[in-house]
């Protein structure tokens, strides 16, 4: 029974959908106005296998991850390009799209944009006002009284007292309380703006979340998720607005991802050690990015170090080994019954995704186990470890391909060999071998071994990989 930490009662809570046999599943996206991070990859992997596992076990899953393209930093970096704001976000949603595909990311079922949904955002405005919660202050922008509602703060554990006694005394005394949150902002010049009964203007970022959600799964759905950094004000906000626009309970399950840092620091731009997914894709292949972040529990910090993706690459590499030169069977046996209901132990506790790795290594040792002796069970086996890993996006390569591709540097290159020039050198050691040359031989064996090739000798030939 499938059991998921929910942020909103701090524990692990038994999951039961809202409607038998279907999950409605909202995540907040990317504000697109920059390359993707490792952050940023983090929830799109999460969130990924969250949808993957929970299809696995059978729900027809709607997954909602939206764009948020207007914003106060998308408006900053167009001026800082001189660059028009469509043109800004449709490059960088192109760009986010090519990393999520490389990272092995599903799209989701829908994608809505903010610039797209102003009339079910104006719409949720007007019936937050019309309730009571909402006003339009002095300088003409629609705040959020967020006096009004009684249980905000429930989400972060923050008491609203609390809240009042830190806030800065507000410098615009257009809103009522300095804890209120904007909803509607007039127009600014050379900003985009949209027509709304208070005026012409943009939404706040907190309002496009609510509307957009609602509007794609209904007033009341299942499971939100995000990064941690999100729960509040974001988070709460949301489930304030929402609630209080449609008078029902918001959202089942709150989902909130660990935060990244590197080297045990955390991850920020002020302090260099600020890493974009296609910075980390010259040195890593995508999957062993993938299971770098899948290495660690999502709830806990994720430590970028050199090390942990070095460790995550050795780690694939045991794992395609294992599959290498045996062809999966493609039916369930019960030979794979206590590693299937193993995984799945794990991953019904909270996604428990590095238990749900150690079974896929206990059946990677069966494999190899069994390799010369049962080719029977080996295949059976791969088969178990190719579909168990699919759940996590994980080991769906061509094992052989895999173990032979090399990692390309800046300049396009890899060992210095193509597989053509390596296939050549195996070749010309295989007939010094015939001929008795074996100082030739060696000679080769250890100009491969220098490029971080590695080559094995078996009754079929021999074959190489990446050391």
């Amino acid at each position: 029974m499938l059991k998921i930490y929910n942020t909103l009662t701090n524990q692990k809570d038994t999951f039961v959908p809202i409607e038998e046999g279907k999950v409605r599943m909202y995540v907040c996206g990317m504000t697109v106005y920059d390359y993707c991070h490792l952050g940023h990859a983090r929830v799109m992997v999460v969130f990924d296998v969250v949808v993957r596992y929970l299809r696995a076990l059978g729900y027809d899953v709607t997954y909602v991850r939206n764009i948020t393209d207007v914003d106060d930093k998308i408006i900053q970096r167009a001026n800082e390009n001189d660059e028009d704001i469509n043109a800004l976000t449709a490059r960088f949603i192109d760009i986010m799209n090519e990393d999520a595909a490389a990272l092995g990311i599903s799209p989701p079922d829908m994608e809505p944009r903010a610039t797209s949904s102003m009339d079910d955002i104006i719409k949720m405005i007007e019936a937050l006002i019309g309730k009571g919660y909402a006003y339009q202050g002095s300088n003409g922008d629609v705040y959020y009284d967020v006096s009004r509602f009684d249980s905000y703060g429930e989400l972060s554990g923050k008491q609203l007292e609390d809240l009042q006694a830190g806030a800065r005394v507000a410098l615009d005394e257009s809103k009522d309380d300095p804890l209120d949150f904007v909803l509607w902002k007039m127009v600014k010049p050379d900003e985009p703006s949209w027509p709304s009964p208070w005026g012409d203007g943009r939404p706040g970022w907190h309002i496009e979340c609510s509307a957009m959600s609602t509007q794609c799964l209904g007033a009341h759905f299942d499971i939100h998720g995000g990064g941690m950094d999100l729960k509040f004000p974001h988070h709460e906000n949301e489930i304030a607005q929402s609630e209080a626009a449609t008078g029902e309970c918001f959202v089942n399950y709150w989902m909130h991802n660990g935060f990244v840092r590197v080297d045990d620091e955390k991850m920020s731009k002020s302090l260099g050690n600020f890493f974009t997914v296609r910075e980390i894709l010259k040195n890593y292949r995508a999957e062993e990015i993938r299971y770098f972040i899948l290495a660690s529990h999502y709830r806990s910090p994720l430590n970028y170090s050199q090390d942990n993706l070095d460790n995550s690459k050795a780690a694939l590499t045991r794992l395609y080994t294992a599959l290498r030169g045996i062809t999966p069977a493609k039916t369930d046996d019960p030979l794979c019954d206590d590693f299937r209901a193993a995984f799945h132990k794990a991953m019904d506790d909270d996604f428990n995704s590095p238990e749900a790795i150690a079974v896929l290594f206990e059946i990677a040792r069966e494999i190899n186990k069994n390799r010369d002796t049962d080719t029977g069970k080996a295949s059976i086996l791969a088969g178990c470890l190719s579909r168990l890993g699919a759940i996590l996006g994980l080991l769906q390569a061509d094992p052989e391909a895999y173990l032979r591709e090399l990692v390309a540097t800046g300049d396009g290159t890899a060992s210095g060999m193509s597989a053509d020039e390596i296939e050549d050198l195996i070749a010309r050691r295989i007939k010094a071998r015939a001929d008795k040359d074996w100082a030739e031989a060696d000679r080769i064996r250890d100009e491969l071994d220098a490029a971080g090739l590695i080559l094995e000798d078996g009754a079929a030939g021999t074959t190489w990989r990446r050391s």
